[in-house]
């Protein structure tokens, strides 16, 4: 047959089979995984060259993973949190300031809350990050409350908070709203094992507070 024929694909295979033509040699299979051992060792020789490389995309997340690379949230530096993608110099400050009060996170659901990650983010950041516990697990949490914006009776109703510290947080309050979780453990001296149990159960909303309306009065108790 002359080079060049055409053949429907069940004829080809017979010819083929009984080997009267030549088979068609294999497509070239995708280099992917050769492609992943060459960027991963650029990216190993980048690392030695400069320990202090930042990480620019999720493929050098995923590489830097692979090469045995791991980030202790609960322990992590702001050198360390400097190197993930898209992490701000204000979330890192957010971080260490609740990591030098002995606040912990269990969880990436903590960490996406906290810092109000994307989807896309918190998934490229994953293959990086460790969650270890230094101590009991927390507590099971209800839903968020606002915080700058709750009645006074949901402080103590929701977060089971002492009615000294639910004063002080509404005398705080009533100064400046609170920034974030940070900020409520500075101004209202609260101990980490609490603030930490606040996590994905408060929020901070920034804006003026309506005012609180007159309760109406309680019927008198009947005899």
């Amino acid at each position: 047959m002359a080079k060049g024929h055409w053949l429907d694909p069940l004829a080809r295979s017979l010819l083929e089979a009984t080997g009267q033509i030549r088979r068609s040699p294999e497509p070239p299979q995708p280099a992917s995984r050769g492609d992943d051992s060459v960027e991963r060792d650029l990216l190993a020789l980048k690392l030695a060259q400069n320990p202090g490389l930042r990480l620019k995309t999720a493929q050098d997340v995923r590489l830097a993973a692979a090469l045995g690379w791991r980030l202790d949230v609960n322990r992590a530096t702001a050198a360390d949190w400097l190197r993930l993608p898209g992490c701000t110099p204000t979330q890192v400050d957010l971080l260490l300031r609740l990591q030098s009060g002995g606040v912990q996170l269990s969880g990436p659901e903590d960490l996406q809350h906290l810092l109000g990650l994307g989807e896309e983010l918190m998934h490229s950041w994953m293959p990086l990050l460790e969650f270890r516990w230094y101590g009991d697990p927390p507590a099971a949490r209800p839903a968020p409350l606002d915080l700058n914006r709750c009645r006074a009776d949901q402080l103590g109703a929701q977060l089971d908070l002492e009615e000294a510290r639910c004063r002080r947080l509404l005398q705080e309050r009533s100064r400046a709203p609170f920034r974030d979780l940070a900020d409520l453990q500075q101004r209202l001296q609260l101990p980490a094992e609490l603030v930490e149990g606040l996590i994905g159960r408060v929020s901070f909303g920034q804006g003026p507070i309506g005012p609180e309306l007159p309760r109406p009065p309680r019927p008198p108790a009947s005899r």
